[in-house]
């Protein structure tokens, strides 16, 4: 099988913007296809929802409805095979701890000067769209890291979208972790549509003033065409990582752990990077009889991801490397180096660092209780992981006593005249108090 080997030194600036770039340059070229679906969404409604369904999931809702009912939440949780109901909520129990150890104090003030208080206001936003993909697999994982800190931070109005099977059901696991969140606001459509569905609202599913979410290329791309009609949340796309290697790693572990995220889908992204050329070769001995061991679906994916957006980056020495990762920005970061916290200590830029062959990106996908739900496309410069933050606003609140008024009073008129605002000034020299 191939499987790209980078070496960065050889690399030409045009190849390495393209490796840093990876599918995000076809995310870009997926703007024209969204386009004429959000239009008709926003112009037909539940109509448009129910055809691109059809077409897309070949599912055909008209007669169930978009909106799961009580009834089939009841059932997942009824008929849900007990072991998975187990993993679940070890997983659920986890997430809530971690989450509600992020909550902040509901109102803070500090005393910037004598009489004078400046301070914030925290509050939940007012009504939310989780977007939990499906497809390629089963998600419920993605229903815990969304739903959980969505419930803990107090936002009033929570709603779902995840695309249907075939028969219109819903993944019942998914339901489960619903329930276990304590969400009941379900509907049974995914893909761009269902962006544009909680952005414009339907008759079915309710306008939203934000979503969350992990998705493909096409609702990434949606949620950027959308930018300004709805708070698109956190760039999540397809997957992404980085198992960051010295001289001391396994070399199986390596390789375990890079086929994590490539088994995603085709236009993941899931590089190792190392300057040792015992880890790369070590690593491509390794691959292929794991590759070939896979399921069918998955060996492909794997196949594609390594070909095409993923490999091994062949660098001079651990500190090219962490210059790599940090360019690279990377959903997942795994850090195999003899001193993980050294390096760690280096890492600027990671949707979430796992440190150590004992945290492989598994363990924080699932149950370790960070939020799986990591920017993407290099969006880890400027973007962090999902938290309760994502569903809280501040409100700055300042407060002036009388005997704080005059001097910070005469300051702020000073400053007024001096940017030019009459009645900005005028509001402090011509008030009588």
């Amino acid at each position: 099988m191939k499987i790209n080997i980078f070496d960065l030194a050889a690399l030409s600036d045009a190849s390495i913007k393209k490796v840093l770039r990876r599918s995000e340059t076809d995310i870009s070229e997926l703007f024209e296809t969204v386009s004429p679906i959000i239009d008709d969404v926003k112009k037909r409604g539940d109509p448009a929802l129910i055809d691109y369904t059809r077409k897309f999931d070949g599912a055909d809702t008209s007669d169930r409805g978009l909106k799961v009912s009580a009834a089939e939440i009841q059932a997942a949780k009824d008929n849900l095979d007990e072991g998975v109901k187990e993993v679940i909520e070890y997983s659920a129990r986890n997430i809530r701890k971690f989450h509600k150890e992020q909550m902040p104090k509901e109102m803070w003030f500090t005393e910037v000067a004598p009489g004078i208080m400046a301070g914030e206001k925290i509050t939940p936003i007012t009504s939310v769209g989780l977007y939990v993909p499906s497809g390629k697999g089963s998600f419920p994982s993605v229903m815990l890291m969304l739903g959980t800190p969505a419930v803990i931070a107090g936002v009033r109005e929570i709603i779902v979208c995840t695309p249907p099977r075939s028969d219109g059901s819903l993944d019942p696991a998914t339901l489960f972790a619903a329930d276990i969140c304590g969400i009941k606001d379900i509907y049974r459509v995914g893909g761009a549509q269902a962006i544009a569905a909680m952005a414009f609202g339907t008759e079915s599913v309710p306008k939203v003033v934000k979503t969350l979410g992990p998705g493909s290329g096409y609702v990434a791309a949606a949620k950027r065409k959308l930018f300004g009609e709805i708070d698109p949340g956190t760039p999540a796309g397809p997957s992404e990582s980085i198992i960051l290697c010295d001289e001391k790693a396994d070399p199986r572990i390596a390789a375990l752990d890079l086929l994590i995220e490539a088994e995603h889908g085709p236009d993941s992204a899931a590089l190792l990077v190392t300057h040792s050329q015992e880890i790369v070769d070590g690593v491509m001995a390794e691959i292929p009889d794991m590759v070939e061991a896979l399921p069918d679906q998955r060996k492909e994916f794997c196949k594609t991801v390594l070909s095409q957006y993923g490999g091994i980056v062949k660098t001079s020495s651990l500190e090219e490397s962490i210059e790599f990762v940090n360019r690279f920005a990377p959903e997942h970061l795994e850090v195999l180096v003899e001193e993980p916290m050294a390096a760690a200590a280096k890492i600027k830029n990671a949707g979430e660092m796992l440190l150590g062959p004992y945290s492989p990106i598994t363990i924080g996908n699932f149950s370790l209780g960070v939020n799986a739900i990591l920017p993407t496309g290099g969006f880890a410069r400027s973007f962090s992981c999902v938290t309760v933050y994502d569903f809280l606003k501040r409100t700055s609140i300042g407060y002036v006593t009388k005997e704080g008024y005059p001097e910070i009073s005469d300051i702020a008129r000073r400053f007024a005249e001096y940017e030019g605002f009459a009645s900005h000034a005028a509001a402090i020299g011509k008030r009588q108090l």
